[in-house]
């Protein structure tokens, strides 16, 4: 089975995914944050950052967040000319920005439409295509009419987030959508959603043996040796915890200007890698009210030196 990197707005920035494989082993596949093209394709920035990623050696997916085909079409010729050998289509992220525009899971909402752009971007596109996609926007059983759809085309890889679009990342996956999929899906099939702890992986691995692969992200960022426990038994430290802390911190202090992006860049991964400590409250508050890199400091050295890190934890979703 493989194990892919899920994309995190924000947060699974080149810099991240090349520190974390210093610390930790490298996963089979890295799919990078979506990229939302124009006419012409990807901007010059967005072709420059794709590129140094490119050097690092890992094996990156792009990810298009679009619902204009001729857009997709000239992206896919891009990243072609850049060495890249898949495409990666967002159909599911559930903001209420991009579904207004329908894109994402905003693209779901109108099957005829969505055909007509498929029908384009298979016609033409110069790399295989993977898709990530919800199962539907307000009701489950809208797999039973969008999988079908999917079928008709040749589709490199269906990663399935089994959740409907009105759910964000609220309730339970739809595990029985998964299992449709499994067996009604003519694309390999790759599974995402709330695989947060070890226990958890291999029990879906255990259970659903035929996956092509599992993508982690939310898991993995509370817990950046997730994926090693589960492949090689390699549990997470409090001392490597805090190696790959202050590797992340210094970085992003040579990047970014002022103390500000700093702070914020590292109270996003704090949501998630705080989960690992249990009764972990108290420190928690005092780093998301920090105003300065001082408070933030005392904030963490108290996370390491009070609180005791469970390795078979994982992140707690907000209640």
């Amino acid at each position: 089975m493989l194990y892919y990197f899920a994309p995190l707005e924000g947060i699974t920035s080149r810099l991240y995914h090349e520190i974390h494989r210093d610390f930790f082993p490298m996963l089979d596949r890295y799919v990078t944050p979506f990229f939302v093209p124009s006419i012409k394709g990807l901007s010059t920035k967005d072709r420059s950052q794709l590129s140094h990623a490119l050097l690092s050696g890992l094996p990156l997916i792009p990810q298009l967040l679009t619902n204009r085909s001729e857009d997709f079409i000239q992206s896919a010729n891009q990243l072609q000319d850049l060495g890249c050998s898949e495409v990666n289509l967002n159909l599911g992220c559930p903001s209420g920005t991009v579904f207004s525009k329908g894109r994402g899971a905003g693209a779901l909402r109108d099957l005829d439409a969505l055909r007509a752009f498929l029908d384009a971007i298979f016609a033409d596109c110069p790399l295989p295509i993977s898709i990530k996609t919800r199962i539907g926007v307000s009701d489950p059983k809208e797999w039973e009419a969008l999988l079908p759809l999917y079928n008709e085309y040749p589709i490199h890889e269906l990663t399935i987030h089994p959740r409907i679009r009105n759910e964000h990342y609220r309730g339970s996956p739809h595990t029985d959508a998964f299992a449709m999929a499994l067996q009604e899906s003519r694309a390999p099939v790759v599974y995402s959603g709330d695989l947060f702890t070890p226990d958890q992986v291999a029990t879906f691995a255990e259970h659903y043996p035929q996956a092509k692969g599992i993508m982690l992200g939310r898991g993995l960022i509370a817990n950046p040796a997730l994926h090693a426990t589960v492949t090689q038994g390699e549990l997470l430290t409090t001392s490597t915890l805090l190696a790959f802390h202050d590797r992340l911190f210094l970085r992003y202090r040579e990047l970014l200007f002022g103390e500000r992006p700093v702070l914020h860049k590292m109270k996003e991964l704090w949501h998630y890698m705080i989960c690992m400590f249990p009764e972990h409250e108290p420190q928690a508050k005092r780093i998301r009210k920090a105003q300065n890199l001082s408070d933030y400091h005392g904030a963490v050295s108290s996370i390491f030196r009070d609180l005791i890190l469970d390795p078979y934890r994982g992140y707690q979703p907000p209640a």
